[in-house]
């Protein structure tokens, strides 16, 4: 009979040779202390050192490994796929996060009936340039996403099991889950925890890095204003410069039957019809959209709601 797992402890890695086995024991030393079932799962992301080699000498361990290097959000969601706890904590593979936090995390997401707690690396030990990006990336998502969560980036987290049955990641979208969970109405909340400087290995982060994770979170922008309703963006957008052009072409045709202008050598009648022609495509590009949406959600058998529980109460007698 399979015993039931309280927590998954889900760690990509990629190249953090001389890391992990220290890695290791520091999680399983600060779950047991917890005296609750749980399981260490590692994601190989293709290292190409020796992190692998001393992944397989450890135990207790799940080991996915993968055939060449995907990225980190790709590890993530592999973990995710594979995890049978109730909830599931997510930490980096660089020794920087402190795997003594969990019970931390734990403690807070019992005490406020969250579904996700995010860590908050209030004292960074970082570089001035990595500080600098991250507080600029912060401060888009802020204006962008609307969550309140001071540490996006830090990837110690707390998950109940649920947050993830229609969940899938892609890109670089493994920073941004508590704002695409806030969207789905799960409770988000924070603790502060702490960060350590890297001591072995080089930093994975770049520019690169940067602007996919730019791009990503413009796509969960246009997730949460419009997943519901695509044709009310673009429809309105073709609205918009279909009237535009309207009036341009109206103009242009008093100009000529009022006034006798001469409208061969004018650019107004040309941007008046693009205009209206690019307005319709735009409002036909909302309705496919829509039609495509509401078979995207009929075959994933779900809809853009999501239920926390039902409860039904008998009556008495």
């Amino acid at each position: 009979m399979q015993e039931n797992i309280f927590l998954s402890v889900v760690v990509p890695l990629f190249n953090e040779e001389g890391n992990v086995t220290e890695l290791h024991r520091r999680i399983f030393s600060a779950c047991e202390k917890l005296e609750k079932p749980f399981e260490i799962i590692f994601i190989d992301d293709g290292s190409r050192d020796k992190t692998l080699e001393e992944a397989r000498t450890l135990k207790p361990l799940t080991l996915i490994e993968f055939r060449r290097n995907f990225g980190q959000t790709a590890a993530f969601d592999a973990g995710f796929k594979e995890a049978r706890g109730e909830v599931i904590v997510t930490m980096d593979g660089d020794l920087q996060n402190d795997p003594a936090d969990i019970p931390k995390l734990l403690e807070k997401m019992r005490q406020d009936n969250l579904d996700v707690v995010s860590g908050w690396r209030h004292k960074r030990q970082d570089s001035i340039s990595k500080k600098i990006f991250s507080r600029g990336a912060n401060f888009l998502r802020k204006i962008l996403l609307h969550d309140r969560i001071h540490d996006s980036g830090c990837s110690l987290k707390a998950f109940r099991r649920e947050c993830f049955d229609h969940l899938d990641l892609y890109g670089e979208m493994h920073r941004f889950i508590p704002a695409l969970l806030e969207i789905q109405g799960f409770r988000i909340g924070e603790v502060k925890v702490s960060h350590h400087p890297r001591t072995r290995g080089v930093t994975k982060y770049n520019w690169k890095r940067g602007v996919k994770g730019f791009v990503d979170m413009i796509s969960i922008w246009f997730w949460n204003r419009y997943s519901s309703r695509p044709v009310h963006l673009f429809g309105g957008l073709g609205m918009i410069l279909s009237a535009a052009g309207g009036v341009l072409l109206l103009w242009m045709a008093v100009e000529k039957l009022f006034f006798g202008a001469e409208l061969s050598e004018k650019i107004w009648p040309l941007m008046g019809a693009f205009f209206v022609m690019v307005g319709v495509q735009f409002f036909i590009f909302g309705l496919l959209a829509d039609v495509v949406l509401k078979i995207y959600y009929k075959d994933h058998g779900r809809m853009n709601y999501s239920i926390r529980e039902i409860r039904k109460a008998e009556r008495e007698g």
